[in-house]
């Protein structure tokens, strides 16, 4: 007799098992459930974490010379554009070499103007050749 209920509990154990795997593999398919977090793929990839120093200083070569180039009678937009472009691979070329920066906090205009200028001659410092 006490094998006997053995049996039924362990047959009553395995449908009811059964019946919850089936009910979380259908969650799965249908995405309302997920994996383990051991078991998951990664699927985010690893973004780098920069670019080339080689490519950055490539990038203000061609801003400058397209900023240098900008005729007279040109939309203003597409010069601050080009200016807001050559603004932010300075300030990646700063990070890079480490050369503090206030770039971020200084407001459009005159000041911005002389940061931008401060923040050439320090990378140039650091061995960067900045176009002026």
């Amino acid at each position: 007799m006490g094998t006997s209920l053995l049996h039924l509990g362990a047959i009553v154990g395995g449908v009811v098992g059964a019946v919850a795997l089936a009910g979380w593999v259908a969650r799965l398919v249908f995405g309302s459930a997920r994996l383990p977090a051991p078991l998951r793929r990664r699927r985010e990839p690893v973004a780098p974490a920069c670019r080339p120093l080689e490519q950055v200083a490539a990038d203000l070569r061609r801003l400058g010379a397209q900023l240098a180039r900008v005729p007279a009678g040109a939309p203003m937009a597409r010069r601050r554009g080009l200016q807001a472009a050559y603004d932010d691979v300075l300030v990646e070329a700063a990070g890079l070499l480490e050369v503090p920066h206030a770039m971020d906090a200084v407001p459009p205009g005159r000041p911005r103007d002389v940061e931008r200028l401060r923040l050439q001659t320090a990378l140039a410092d650091a061995g960067l050749a900045v176009p002026d």
